[in-house]
């Protein structure tokens, strides 16, 4: 079994690759060590090509430095236009609908184009663009200040923003999922966020392609088999087909369904 720390090296690097760089005050409170220790860990993370220091902060190396959103938005296009297709199906016009942010939740927006009189909550502020060309929607969106290059809003008042809201439907992402179904992701303040969403809605919609499964992020919230509709684009691993048996009718695979 890999150390602690050989496993905190691997979610650092997972974290700089999915934020593209991240600092040192926010690794130690994501990790519950010291900021000594995360230094120690940026000594030897940082001597090689992929990642540098800068400022207090790790960062990905100028040459493989790319906009993340925009990097992840750009993969599995056709799974990800079968997922959103799904999703997009079980909406209907004049629905209230919270919209997490993720390029799989993007995706889902843009499904919605032909969706009217919708109502969107949203911290995705892509996610508002996407629906705001259909003028029949109200779209409403949190204050502060927007997180880039991902544009969107995150942080404890994104969580009392969805705690003031209720939804019909919640339609999420997660960054990954544990062996026994555990929903992931690199912050607790995004795990919050998430967690109000769908508790404050009627029906949960999680959407995710395969990669996700067995795909670690340090902070947990709920499970997968307490989501109403979990669409994905394929079957997971076998390591993970006790949780698409618990699942049954609730798990949808989008490509096999196309």
């Amino acid at each position: 079994m890999a150390s602690k720390k050989t496993r905190r090296h691997d979610l650092i690097q997972q974290a700089v690759q999915e934020q593209g760089g991240v600092s040192v005050g926010a690794l130690a409170e994501m990790f519950g060590v010291s900021m000594q220790t995360i230094r120690r860990d940026l000594d030897i993370l940082c001597d090689g090509e992929n990642l540098h220091r800068s400022h207090g902060r790790i960062e990905l190396a100028e040459g493989r430095r790319n906009t993340p959103f925009d990097q992840r938005a750009g993969t599995n296009l056709l799974g990800k236009r079968a997922i959103a297709s799904g999703a997009a199906a079980l909406i209907p016009d004049g629905a209230t609908l919270f919209i997490s942010i993720g390029s799989t939740a993007l995706s889902v927006a843009r499904a919605l184009h032909r969706r009217k009189e919708l109502t969107v909550v949203t911290n995705n502020l892509s996610v508002a663009m996407a629906l705001s060309e259909e003028i029949s929607n109200r779209i409403i969106v949190p204050g502060g200040e927007i997180r880039l290059p991902d544009r969107d809003f995150v942080g404890e008042e994104v969580v009392e923003f969805f705690a003031r809201y209720r939804a019909d439907y919640a339609i999420f992402g997660t960054a990954g999922i544990g062996a026994e179904g555990e929903l992931l992701e690199f912050h607790q303040a995004e795990v919050r966020a998430t967690y109000r969403m769908w508790r404050n809605a009627r029906t949960s919609i999680l959407v995710i392609d395969r990669s996700k499964f067995g795909r670690l992020a340090p902070a947990v919230g709920g499970t997968i088999t307490q989501i109403d509709h979990v669409i994905c684009d394929r079957p997971p691993a076998e390591a993970f087909s006790h949780l698409v048996e618990q699942l049954g009718d609730r798990i949808t695979f989008a490509e096999e369904a196309d």
